[in-house]
């Protein structure tokens, strides 16, 4: 067996915020048939992560609802108003949990409805070529989510305090390979974003 065939990657979908600049609970927003936390959880189950885990908070029985029959598992982030690092560093010990080996894992939002499948395994296969490199999507000028962190780096993910994600460890290091990603621009935060997929 090669490195890269023994390569354990885990996919983190974080969905427990509440939302508060759209004034619902994005995750349950339905576009085209289906609502964000849906497409979302199905795209990282059909991509090359596994495990898979989703990160409830805000809306939970409904969210819970709207995936439980797929093939993931669910954490529940108590502390989920106290910012989005919250719901990663719990997520990330989750996942760590349910696999010890886990060589890496990517890290998505539900609120970018233009991710595909294609999308999370471009980055899976570009870290399989540079290994235990970070590797990004690149829009709108700058890296950010979805975007796969190795295991060197769940250290720095874990010590994430208050309303900080991923991008603002990605801001600090000098060499992460980017994936161009054009379509994760949007993402849905305010109500004028969402009449712009709605649209």
């Amino acid at each position: 067996m090669t490195a890269d065939e023994s390569s354990k990657i885990g996919g983190l979908l974080l969905a427990a915020g509440g939302s508060s600049r759209l004034g619902q609970p994005k995750q349950l927003i339905e576009f085209r048939g289906k609502t964000l936390l849906r497409r979302a959880a199905e795209t990282l189950v059909d991509s090359g992560c596994d495990p898979v885990l989703v990160i409830l908070g805000a809306e939970f029985e409904r969210s819970q609802a709207e995936v439980g029959d797929l093939p993931l598992k669910i954490c529940v982030n108590p502390e989920w108003q106290t910012g989005m690092s919250s719901s990663l560093t719990a997520g990330l010990r989750a996942i760590i949990e349910l696999e010890p080996e886990l060589t890496a894992v990517v890290v998505t939002l539900c609120d970018q409805p233009y991710i595909s499948t294609v999308d999370i395994d471009s980055l899976i296969s570009e870290y399989k070529h540079e290994k235990a490199s970070v590797i990004a999507a690149e829009y709108s000028g700058r890296t950010g989510v979805p975007a796969l962190f190795p295991r060197e780096l769940f250290g720095e993910l874990l010590s994430l305090k208050g309303d900080k994600g991923a991008r603002h460890i990605l801001r600090g290091l000098e060499n992460v390979n980017a994936v161009k990603m054009p379509h994760a621009a949007l993402d849905i935060d305010t109500p004028d974003d969402l009449l712009e997929i709605r649209e």
